[in-house]
């Protein structure tokens, strides 16, 4: 084979590399639209369910899945002296906390429930708004969740009121209280209204026309690196002769 020849193989080949990794992270991006639009159709679909009682509320991670974002219903009480604050989160673009206190069901199993956002005292971050916790049993209306919102954090919270996340294995272990294996957030209510913290929690982020854009960008690269190769490599020589 020639220099010339060698030259010509290594630009087909590079070119159908080119065009097959664009194509296929084109791909990539469709799928990942087809994905939130799902996930949007089946937060939709469960935020019309009646909600759950907590007889129903999953006792394992693995039934925690099916029930994620549907609304619950729970009756218990709040065990105050296990309150955290999640810090660094905002409402309204203003720098706060969300308060979270595990609510203790009839059963004896406990739900760690974020209660709701307060801001934080620009002089003295560690000066917080007291909490109401309402004596005796109360009824929280809330949307199920995974897991609390989290923050990336350089090192794992190491305790106290203050921290940056909260898991609900560690957290159980940490205060002895039989946790299940999800997080609610509660939704505002008119016992509630008037507790001081507020709840216009945010939407779940499910942009799909980012994908699609996206998309559209790796095909149009896909199919610019295919002219490229047509035009020099075969009509430009013919061109040419």
């Amino acid at each position: 084979m020639t220099g010339a020849s060698r030259r010509r193989a290594l630009v087909l080949v590079a070119a159908l590399v080119g065009v097959a990794v664009t194509a296929r992270l084109g791909l990539w991006q469709l799928d990942r639209a087809a994905q939130k639009t799902a996930l949007q159709a089946a937060i939709e679909e469960r935020a019309a369910l009646p909600p759950l009682e907590a007889a129903g509320l999953a006792r394992t991670a693995d039934a925690v899945a099916a029930q994620e974002h549907r609304r619950v219903v729970l009756r218990g009480r709040w065990s105050g002296a296990h309150t955290v604050y999640l810090e660094n989160r905002q409402m309204d673009q203003r720098p706060g906390f969300y308060a979270v206190t595990p609510l203790v069901l009839g059963d004896g199993t406990a739900v760690l429930v974020q209660r709701g956002w307060l801001p934080r005292d620009p002089l003295d971050r560690t000066r917080l708004a007291p909490v109401r916790d309402d004596e005796g049993e109360v009824e929280v209306l809330g949307r199920i969740a995974p897991a609390l919102a989290r923050l990336y954090e350089f090192a794992p919270s190491t305790g106290g009121r203050i921290r940056q996340n909260l898991d609900i294995e560690d957290f159980a272990r940490e205060t002895g209280l039989s946790l299940r294996p999800l997080a609610v957030v509660q939704l505002d209510t008119p016992f509630f209204a008037g507790d001081g913290l507020l709840r216009r929690w945010p939407a779940p982020a499910i942009d799909v026309h980012k994908h699609y854009g996206y998309a559209f960008q790796w095909f149009a690269l896909a199919a610019l690196i295919t002219g490229l190769y047509v035009w020099f490599q075969l009509v430009a020589p013919r061109r040419r002769r």
